[in-house]
């Protein structure tokens, strides 16, 4: 039985188990969708990839935990920066979650908090080069998590405030998703023979692209839900070509005006969405797994934008734009008989994106 016995500062040590409890049956609890995406991924990719987002998923956490001022979110957000920088300290992780665990109301995110002394000792416990990569990406999240809570007022102010030109959100994609991208090439390249042949800074950049699309749907599709915590992300420059001012999107009946302001973002979205589709065609077509695990995020931004484009009520908090758990399923069916294709692959994708540039 392999135990992972890190050097610093009192971590506890994991046995199989408990990898297992960590990367297995918490990562279920607090990963929802992204879950499907961590369980087809090749074996040796499971663990570097599904601590990654479990560290970045307990930054969120941290971040995310209203029932504290935003500043002292963000000082507890710079320790764990800080631990993640390495190295960790067992009792800096404790004063953590001692000061958040109760402010939680999902079990799983307390459980998150709760388990981060082991979280890090898997992290001392990976390869040096997975663990290097794993900080990178984790630290570069936080970063982006830290510009929130110090650009926006707290959820409860009644105030809204706007990144102010494109250059800002295409920044902020980068913090919180482009850098998913680069991790993702990186990792997945050193862990798979058949990848040996990609230039990884040609690939980095265009995974880079792949998760601007990914945040960028999230950002197109959350505004009304954003808008209502003092969070917008449609930068002010584009909504002032509309027409409209930041306060404005608080009401629904002002859609028709500002949505010139959310074509601009669809247009934008799709020019990264037609990297992400040349990033999933770069794979090997025997990579079947991995393959999937990029095809499936991009099927569902890409049907998620659809909706959006065609759901006038785009302001409205009730009315998400969303696609169905069924669909879902549908798409992970018929995926599984077209990611041998590039042609099938290829008319699917352009398909979808098409659905989105008739309008």
């Amino acid at each position: 039985m392999r135990l992972v016995a890190p050097e610093s500062n009192g971590l506890p040590p994991v046995d199989p188990a408990g990898r297992k409890r960590l990367l297995t049956d918490l990562l279920r609890g607090v990963a929802r969708a992204f879950y499907l995406t961590l369980r087809v991924l090749p074996a040796r990719l499971r663990e570097p990839v599904g601590l990654a987002y479990l560290l970045a998923r307990a930054a969120d956490t941290i971040a995310d935990t209203r029932l504290l001022p935003p500043q002292e979110r963000l000082a507890h957000l710079l320790s764990f920066h800080k631990q993640i920088e390495g190295p960790a300290s067992a009792d800096a992780l404790r004063t953590i979650a001692a000061a958040l665990t109760q402010k939680q109301s999902i079990p799983a995110e307390r459980a998150l908090l709760q388990s981060l002394p082991q979280a890090f000792a898997l992290l001392d416990g990976l390869a040096e080069a997975d663990r290097k990569r794993v900080r990178k990406v984790v630290m570069t999240l936080t970063e982006g998590m830290e510009f929130d809570l110090k650009t926006f007022p707290a959820e409860d102010a009644g105030q809204v405030a706007a990144l102010q030109t494109p250059a800002d959100l295409d920044r902020y994609t980068y913090f919180v998703a482009g850098c998913v991208g680069e991790f993702w090439t990186e990792i997945t390249a050193a862990h798979t023979p058949a990848l040996a042949h990609w230039d990884i800074s040609r690939m980095s950049e265009t995974g880079v692209r792949f998760g601007k699309a990914l945040q960028y749907t999230n950002v197109l599709r959350d505004v009304p839900k954003d808008l209502r915590i003092g969070r917008c992300y449609l930068p002010a420059e584009a909504l002032a070509r509309a027409g409209v001012k930041p306060d404005d999107l608080m009401n629904p009946a002002n859609g028709a005006k500002a949505r010139a302001a959310l074509v601009e973002g669809l247009k934008t979205a799709l020019e990264h969405y037609a990297h992400a589709e040349a990033y999933t065609l770069a794979i090997p077509r025997r990579c079947v797994r991995l393959r999937l695990a990029v095809l499936w995020p991009i099927l569902i931004g890409l049907a998620t934008l659809a909706k959006l484009a065609r759901n006038p009520a785009w302001l409205v908090p009730a009315q998400p734009s969303k696609v169905t758990r069924g669909w879902v399923y549908r798409m992970m069916f018929c995926s599984v008989f077209c990611v041998w294709s590039n042609v099938l692959l290829k008319s699917w994708m352009v398909n979808l994106r098409g659905n989105i540039e008739v309008l």
